[in-house]
């Protein structure tokens, strides 16, 4: 048995002024064949399991490229061509192979490719043929179109969000390609548009129940896998929004028949799923509020649209103003996009004293710029902050303190949400002695924050992410989907 595995994945924010060329993936990820590591990042965790199985199972893995850009805007054509042409060059010298296994997002949008996965995998059918099995790993908030399943045997999306059963769903890909290949199951999938698009946190009910519900149905019933396409409203393609795929074992009927229950199950959620979100001013009563109610420390505040896991710059200053405006004067931060103030610290070096711009930089969206006499309290080359079992980096990165305060301010260079507290640590910051934690990221950080929260706060801030999708000026998404249409399926 001889099994080709590659990843190419980012997600598109079609309206972030962020471009995104082929170095933005080589500074986030690239891994070419052979030298990924054995700890996966999101989407690439397909290929590490596969190197474990077939070595302690007996078949022949050959692995691709492996690549990752942070989310941000468009894909140059040329960037995603590359990419794409150089693993299907990599496929084509392993040829024969009894199976593809993919690691990819779900929402990549290149400049004049509405659907890269979908033209990806389309040229895999080709070189293959009908008989070979191809199979992927998606996200969740990603795009799924019938390109991608006319061209895809099998696939799976992460449950939970955050996405912290990335490495557990990969295997679960990896598992039933491996029993398709030995002929114990024949997956079949089937597919229901929900015609919806919202913001389904597991961290939370209703979507919590209804995660739980749907990982007892798989493996019973001739139930192989029950994905849940929560969708992606930063991207303004044909086929946005939220939908359920359900893989049976040979049986399209029931396949159909429980992805349309459970479709109709996540519709009638709508409205009601997120969290709750604050705006910006009554949000700061809000956060004093916690601070002062709060049995121990920190209050953790989410800057939940200035995310760049959502493509958007992550350099918004609007929320920190705000904090200090209201006297708040301990406060760690992570993170602000600045290479120039990063390249600034660098310069001075740990303990100097400057007079430093902060943020605001990249639209007027992120807010005017902080500028701030500051001390260098730490400088690394390449910082990191974990996520699960993945290293994701933060590129060159600094901390400076507001003179006078207790506010930490974590500086990067490469453009990353939040995930896990050791952001802070990694860097020397004591994250715990701080009253507020301010974030940026959507719910990623959930998981590894709320052990060590007081209390969680979303604040929604002005940035480059569209909001709210009935109002938001999509081109090319035209379809009746709720809340632009009250009643989609009427």
């Amino acid at each position: 048995m001889r099994i080709f595995t590659a990843s190419l994945a980012t997600e598109t924010n079609t309206f972030s002024p962020v471009p995104t060329d082929r170095s933005s993936f080589e500074a986030a990820f690239y891994a070419p064949p052979g030298q990924h590591p054995d700890t996966p990042t999101l989407c690439s965790s397909p290929i590490p399991i596969l190197r474990r199985r077939g070595r302690a199972e007996g078949f022949e893995v050959v692995e691709g490229t492996a690549c990752w850009a942070e989310p941000a805007g468009l894909i140059r054509q040329d960037a995603y061509e590359s990419l794409r042409d150089e693993i299907l060059s990599q496929l084509d010298a392993a040829m024969p192979v009894d199976a593809v296994v993919l690691g990819l997002h779900g929402a990549m949008v290149a400049q004049g490719y509405d659907d890269p996965e979908g033209d990806l995998l389309d040229r895999v059918r080709a070189r293959v043929g009908p008989d070979v099995l191809v199979a992927a790993e998606f996200d969740p908030h990603s795009h799924l179109t019938e390109r991608r399943v006319k061209a895809l045997d099998l696939f799976a999306a992460f449950l939970e969000f955050p996405h912290t059963d990335f490495e557990e769903r990969g295997e679960h890909v990896v598992d039933l390609a491996l029993r398709t290949l030995r002929g114990e199951i024949r997956p079949v999938v089937s597919s229901y548009d929900c015609r919806m698009i919202d913001i389904f946190p597991t961290s939370r009910e209703p979507m919590r129940g209804l995660v739980d519900r749907v990982r007892a149905l798989q493996g019973t019933d001739r139930i192989l896998s029950i994905s849940l396409i929560h969708g992606f409203m930063a991207g303004d393609v044909p086929e946005m929004g939220s939908r359920v795929v359900v893989v049976s074992d040979d049986d399209r009927p029931a396949g159909d028949r429980l992805a349309a229950e459970l479709g109709a199950e996540l519709f009638a959620m709508r409205g009601r799923a997120a969290m709750p979100i604050l705006e910006l001013e009554p949000g700061m009563d809000a956060v004093a509020e916690a601070v002062q109610r709060a049995e121990r420390r920190p209050v953790v505040v989410s800057d939940i649209w200035d995310n760049p896991g959502g493509g958007v710059a992550g350099d918004g200053t609007h929320l920190l103003r705000a904090l200090l405006a209201r006297g708040h004067r301990s406060i760690g931060v992570a993170t602000i996009w600045d290479p120039v103030a990063v390249t600034f610290a660098h310069a001075a070096g740990v303990g100097a004293s400057l007079r430093m711009r902060i943020g605001g930089k990249c639209s007027d969206a992120s807010g005017e710029p902080i500028d701030a006499d500051v001390v260098v309290q730490a400088i690394v080359e390449e910082g990191w902050q974990s996520f699960r079992n993945s290293r994701v980096t933060l590129g060159r990165a600094a901390v400076v303190r507001f003179a006078g305060t207790e506010v930490d301010v974590v500086l990067i260079t490469s453009r990353t949400q939040t995930y896990e507290p050791d952001i802070f640590t990694n860097l020397g910051v004591d994250f715990a002695g701080k009253e507020i934690l301010l974030v940026k990221s959507t719910n990623h950080f959930h998981a590894g924050f709320a052990p060590i929260a007081a209390d969680i706060l979303y604040i929604a801030a002005p940035s480059t992410y569209p909001t709210n999708p009935a109002t938001t000026p999509y081109r090319k998404m035209l379809r009746p989907i709720w809340p632009r249409i009250e009643d989609p399926f009427a």
